[in-house]
């Protein structure tokens, strides 16, 4: 018996009550109703894409044919009555021009005569033509008539007297033949070739919404600039009476357009504006009018031209603004020079591509800009052409420090490079010395010729701000009468130009804290490079500028970068604007060097002043080497705070330029290891065993 079997007549208890749960089978899924699958598909069919562009296509070529009648009927009428000069009449009677208006009214007047007399002929010209045709009926029989009597003669056959009839009778027979059967096809064809006549002038003019357009037409990025492209812009601007006035121009609106120029990379044109519009009302829309021209806001500039009501629209070429202008002549031309007083600074090309240069001569400078946008670069570009000139002396305080005006090193008589409130102190005596050669100059005898001596502080605003008070408790900063700095930049500007003593002043972000408005009121050439508001542009350039269309505000910041819009009498500026912009060229740290060496050759030698360095009584090639101890190299940052413990007075104030500088220039750089700058021991044992022995062997000779 099995172990699973239990016997029957033993006990058990009996078994557990075991609850089943049936679960029922899932429910098959429920097919879709037809209906609502056939909704899907249609609904797919409908917006598939080859779908959407045949329905497109063939509203397109059907609207071709209404917008062609519609140009026909529009030209027929135009040519029947007088509706063009009326036209024209309007639109000169909305942009006030008085000579065009009575020219338009006197056409109309002609026109309107002409059509009197045409008309007035008509009512005798039933008359006339039935004479003209008995006449030449009469006069045609008896023609025939008569060459029949001369076959009849020649032949000696009476019946020839009528062949020439009868042959006129067979000719008008067989045309009245070839008519019966044309005539049925032709009715038949004949719409047909209407509707494509029709279909042709609306395709050629392209007379269908931009909704049916192919995508490629449809997208009108760097469309080329047509007068009723103009029009549409203006009129489309949400300026209510200068949209009415154009309405009422219809498509004479035009007039309002001087003649689209080419203009360097973009073209130009003069828009005059009618009665009621004003011209801050397009300026203020700049976007919107970008917009509208298919461009980018960057890629349209207004300036206000002399004539009244009228502004200028330069609108660039498609996405040419992003482009280089190539490089600096001071680069590619190694025996270009410079001249003070009669010579042009070649700084870039202005936006109709001409090259844009920029006069020195007796103009202290100002250029403006937020950072990181080649404020630097733009003014060390000056710099690089005048020292070209050997008769010209450099002062530079660099206020950044960073090495950017490394390449002076040698061609400034002083040269003073970092961000401390040490360096704000000696770039303010720097121009109190420049006040002190002013008045010097200005005490000399007349007609006394003085070399140039220009004054530069670039990152001017650090001085403006330094909170610094000297022994007698004279702030170096702010723009106060106790200024120190202050009232040296005013007196440089007051008197310098007439002896040729120069302020350039490079800063960022002008308000009235870090750039006084008397100050930079005093630059005769302002230039700003990409600001944040209207405010600063106006600080940067002044009013009259930014009223004229000056808008450095609008740059892109990090994109036009070098860009700057100038304000000076020493560029040549179109007529009537009161400012221009200028992509300039880009000359980088390693071609300035090129360029400076180029200036240091044409000098006798200069000994450049370092106002901010170690004392005297040190050694700093030996200091570094004593500092470095047995380490085989050490960061610069740990080499620095050795250096101040050493000798605080000598060294508290040094930055890694400083550090930088003496090693470079003893042949031992600093270099990188392990991705962090550092010091070698055996580089600068190195150079100070060659520095003396050099020393040593000059010595003996």
């Amino acid at each position: 018996m099995s172990e699973n079997v239990v016997p029957l007549h033993k006990h058990t208890d009996p078994p557990a009550v075991t609850t089943l749960t049936v679960v029922p089978d899932p429910p098959a899924a429920r097919p879709v109703p037809l209906w609502v699958r056939s909704g899907r598909a249609i609904k797919t069919a409908v917006t598939h894409e080859r779908t959407t562009t045949t329905a497109r296509a063939v509203a397109r070529h059907t609207l071709y044919v209404a917008g062609g009648a519609r140009i026909v009927g529009r030209r027929a009428w135009d040519g029947r009555t007088g509706a063009r000069y009326e036209r024209m009449l309007r639109a000169a009677e909305a942009t006030g021009n008085i000579e065009g208006m009575e020219e338009w009214e006197d056409r109309l007047q002609r026109f309107r005569e002409a059509r009197h007399h045409r008309r007035m002929d008509l009512l005798h010209s039933p008359v006339d033509a039935a004479k003209g045709v008995l006449v030449t009926t009469g006069m045609g029989i008896g023609s025939l008539v008569a060459l029949g009597i001369v076959l009849a003669i020649a032949n000696k056959d009476v019946t020839d007297v009528v062949t020439p009839l009868q042959a006129v009778i067979e000719f008008i027979r067989l045309l009245i033949t070839i008519v019966q059967v044309v005539w049925g096809p032709l009715l038949s064809v004949g719409p047909f070739l209407a509707l494509l006549a029709l279909w042709a002038v609306g395709s050629k003019q392209q007379a269908a919404p931009a909704w049916s357009m192919p995508a490629k037409v449809r997208s009108s990025e760097g469309e080329p600039i047509t007068p009723s492209i103009v029009v549409k812009a203006l009129r489309d601007l949400g300026v209510p009476a200068l949209r009415n006035a154009i309405k009422e121009m219809g498509d004479a609106g035009a007039s309002m357009l001087g003649p689209i120029r080419i203009a360097g990379c973009g073209v130009e044109v003069d828009v005059t504006l009618p009665s009621g519009v004003s011209t801050n009302e397009v300026q203020q829309r700049r976007r919107k009018l970008a917009e509208n021209l298919s461009r980018h806001e960057h890629e349209v500039f207004i300036t206000i031209p002399e004539a009244a009501r009228t502004v200028r629209l330069w609108i660039a070429d498609s996405g040419a603004l992003d482009q280089p202008i190539g490089p600096s002549p001071l680069m590619t031309d190694e025996t270009l020079t410079a001249d003070y007083a009669k010579g042009k600074a070649p700084w870039g090309q202005d936006l109709r591509g001409d090259a844009a240069a920029l006069s020195l001569y007796q103009r202290h400078l100002l250029i403006t800009g937020l950072s990181n946008q080649g404020k630097t670069a733009s003014l060390r570009a000056l710099a690089l052409w005048l020292a070209l000139d050997k008769r010209v002396e450099f002062r530079i305080a660099d206020l950044k420090g960073v090495g950017d005006w490394d390449m002076f090193d040698g061609l400034a008589t002083v040269l003073i490079q970092g961000p401390t409130d040490d360096h704000v102190i000696d770039a303010t005596e720097m121009l109190e010395g420049g006040v002190t050669e002013m008045n010097r100059r200005l005490q000399a005898p007349p007609g006394t010729e003085f070399p140039p001596l220009v004054l530069l502080v670039d990152e001017a605003q650090v001085a403006f701000m330094c909170p610094v008070k000297d022994d007698q408790g004279n702030p170096y900063g702010g723009s106060k009468a106790t200024s120190r700095y202050f009232m040296a930049a005013r007196k440089i500007h007051n008197q310098g130009r007439a002896v040729n003593v120069l302020m350039w002043q490079g800063t960022q972000d002008p308000t009235d804290q870090n750039l006084p408005k008397l100050v930079r009121e005093g630059a005769h050439t302002r230039a700003s490079l990409a600001l944040g508001t209207e405010s600063q542009a106006r600080m940067a350039l002044g009013d009259k500028a930014v009223d004229g269309g000056a808008a450095p505000n609008l740059l892109r910041p990090g994109l036009d970068q070098g860009t700057v819009v100038v304000a000076s009498s020493g560029i040549e500026i179109p007529k009537g604007q009161s400012s221009i912009t200028v992509r300039t060229h880009y000359v980088s740290t390693d071609d300035a060097k090129l360029i400076a060496a180029r200036a240091r050759a044409l000098r006798d030698g200069v000994t450049t002043l370092h106002l901010v360095d170690n004392g005297p009584d040190r050694d700093p090639l030996a200091d570094i080497a004593a500092v470095l101890g047995d380490a085989p190299r050490l960061k610069t940052q740990e080499v620095l705070k050795r250096l101040s413990t050493l000798d605080a007075d000598a060294y508290g104030a040094w930055s890694f330029i400083d550090l930088k500088r003496v090693l470079t220039t003893a042949g031992t750089e600093p270099y990188k290891s392990d991705g962090v700058m550092v010091v070698g021991r055996e580089r600068v044992l190195r150079a100070l065993a060659n520095r003396d022995t050099d020393g040593s062997a000059s010595a003996a000779e």
